[in-house]
């Protein structure tokens, strides 16, 4: 893959997971409101949720950033465990890919 498509795919990944992490933000600063006891449990696994999810988009962002460093580097496109070339179709459905489809597969 050339550096410039790759720079497009990583800036799109980028622009996306920042959006989500804005829109986690702006939900988060709505108004308080009073609570009923009996919505205490409702709340407490939605913000476990919210959580996960807000953890889950800075991990995805951690991957982006890792990604730009590769590109940087020259080794984009490359697993980071074997230097195996990563295939320019896994690059395009998933931008921040460091392992080869088997690799991944062992891995799990």
């Amino acid at each position: 893959m050339d550096d410039e498509r790759a720079r497009e795919l990583l800036a799109a990944e980028r622009e996306r997971i920042e959006r989500a992490i804005a829109h986690r933000a702006r939900e988060e600063t709505g108004d308080d409101y009073e609570v009923d006891s009996g919505d205490l449990a409702s709340d407490l696994y939605q913000d476990e949720l919210d959580e996960g999810l807000e953890d889950d988009l800075r991990e995805q962002l951690a991957a982006v950033e890792r990604a730009e460093e590769r590109l940087a580097a020259g080794t984009y496109g490359k697993s980071v465990l074997s230097g195996e070339p990563i295939p320019d179709e896994r690059l395009e459905a998933r931008p921040t890919a460091e392992l080869t489809v088997e690799e991944e597969r062992a891995r799990e």
